[in-house]
């Protein structure tokens, strides 16, 4: 049976009428139209689906959407301030960190949420955030390369 649940996406305000059994992902992209996070896996392997509840990076193909009842969630569409990028979706874009984009999304949550926590994160913590994201066109250099890059943006306060 069909539940109306209220969650707040991006700052703007929802109720959306699910079934039980919708990840999270399916609630975003069918429901609500958001395209940005993927459905890779299905399983929380490739990272795909990454967005943010209450705050923490979550893979959302692994979430009932029942489960987000009150919750505020982000997606890489709500990243970035005033109608501009984030300083991850900047470094990426200089360091041609995309090939086909799928894993993008994902990659960009995992690598804002380190930020959010480390304006000035090691070799080490960036490998650590990127675990469980995969990616099979663009071999992690350019990748690892925006993550370093993005300190740049970080450390203006962008």
């Amino acid at each position: 049976m069909k539940k109306v649940i209220k969650l707040n996406v991006n700052g703007e305000d929802y109720e959306v009428l699910v079934e039980p059994y919708w990840t999270l992902l399916k609630v975003l992209r069918e429901v609500l139209r958001f395209k940005g996070p993927k459905e890779g896996c299905g399983i929380g392997e490739c990272g795909a689906c990454t967005v943010y509840i209450d705050g923490l990076p979550v893979k959302s193909c692994l979430v009932l959407g029942v489960e987000v009842e009150g919750a505020k969630i982000v997606t890489i569409e709500g990243l970035g301030e005033k109608g501009e990028i984030s300083g991850i979706q900047k470094a990426f874009l200089e360091e041609g960190a995309v090939q086909c984009g799928f894993c993008t999304p994902g990659m960009v949550m995992a690598l804002n949420a380190l930020y959010d926590r480390n304006s000035n994160p090691s070799d080490d913590d960036i490998k650590e955030a990127l675990k469980g994201h995969l990616c099979r066109c663009t071999g992690y250099e350019s990748i690892t390369k925006a993550a370093k890059k993005a300190k740049d943006y970080y450390d203006k306060k962008i």
